[in-house]
């Protein structure tokens, strides 16, 4: 499986950024990507006052690359780019070695 990863920095963000791009996350942006051609799943993560990262993972390399490639031409103007006020510091593909689901299962949610 491919994955990518695309990260924002949250040092110059506004106050309460936190709260907007979970909001924003949770009414908008997780509708988006479920069911998406290709994309095996998304993960949204977030380092308060740090960083504000997705982690995608896609089925392949044609996959990954169109979104890539589409996103890429759009990222300083992506909505996460217009609630934190910056264009995303990485975007970077890599290989996704494996996938263990624990005990407790996997749940896909909106807000975690």
């Amino acid at each position: 499986m491919k994955g990518l990863t695309v990260r924002w920095s949250l040092a110059a963000a506004p106050e309460g950024v936190e709260e907007t791009l979970a909001t924003y996350v949770a009414d908008t942006s997780h509708a988006r990507f479920t069911g998406m051609d290709g994309l095996a799943y998304k993960t949204w993560r977030m380092l308060p006052g740090q960083w504000f990262e997705g982690c995608y993972v896609f089925a392949d390399d044609a996959a990954r690359a169109a979104f890539q490639e589409s996103f890429s031409a759009v990222a300083a103007e992506s909505p996460g780019s217009q609630i934190i006020g910056s264009a995303p510091i990485l975007i970077e593909p890599c290989e996704i070695v494996s996938i263990a689901e624990g005990a407790a299962g996997f749940t896909a949610a909106p807000r975690a």
